[in-house]
């Protein structure tokens, strides 16, 4: 994975509660065997009409929406089956901070293992960023060092995360990678292992 230390970017809104991994990314989608590719696919209901082009109504097909790296999400987001491929799309579609009230379990578990930062906030915070996120230019700073959102209107609001969890994000590091520093302590019980055998 790659480092995450410090994103600017664009916002966009998704102002629903409750929205399940199977909206995220349906089931019919989950047949591929690789990480990549599932961008395309996210919220495929709600994103493409029945003739497989765009709907317009959908909120991330608004040109204001276009190209945002942070989605600003209702309470409950991910909720729904465990699967790991709804991060896999989020991120694939070009997100890479989640700004929410709330988040299901899992789903917070499988966006931090995948490199995908999701943030709590206040309510009246989020209510704050959708307003502000209709003006032209408005971007939101994430720095994950120093745990504080800021924005080019004023805004400067610190949220928390799991310092296990900061760290793997700051190095680019999933959970494979921590064995890599175990490799000496492997290769020693491995070669210990065999003579109990």
């Amino acid at each position: 994975m790659k480092p995450f230390t410090t994103l600017t970017g664009k916002i966009a809104v998704l102002n629903r509660s409750n929205v399940d991994t199977d909206q995220i990314i349906p089931k019919q989608f989950l047949k591929r065997i690789e990480k990549t590719g599932y961008g395309r696919f996210a919220f495929f209901d709600w994103r493409y009409l029945p003739d497989g082009s765009e709907n317009p109504e959908f909120e991330l097909n608004q040109e204001k929406s276009r190209g945002a790296s942070i989605l600003l999400a209702g309470e409950n987001f991910g909720c729904g089956s465990s699967r790991e491929h709804a991060p896999w799309a989020l991120s694939d579609y070009g997100f890479q901070v989640i700004l929410a009230p709330s988040y299901a379990d899992i789903f917070h578990q499988n966006c931090l293992k995948n490199g995908l930062l999701p943030i709590s906030l206040e309510q009246s915070v989020l209510d704050d960023i959708r307003q502000k996120s209709n003006a032209d230019g408005y971007e939101l700073t994430i720095n994950l060092e120093e745990q504080k959102i800021t924005d080019n209107a004023s805004l400067s609001e610190s949220f928390t995360v799991d310092p296990y969890w900061k760290d793997m994000l700051l190095h680019g590091k999933d959970e494979i990678d921590l064995t890599f520093h175990y490799n000496d302590q492997i290769t020693e019980f491995e070669e210990r292992r065999a003579t109990f055998l």
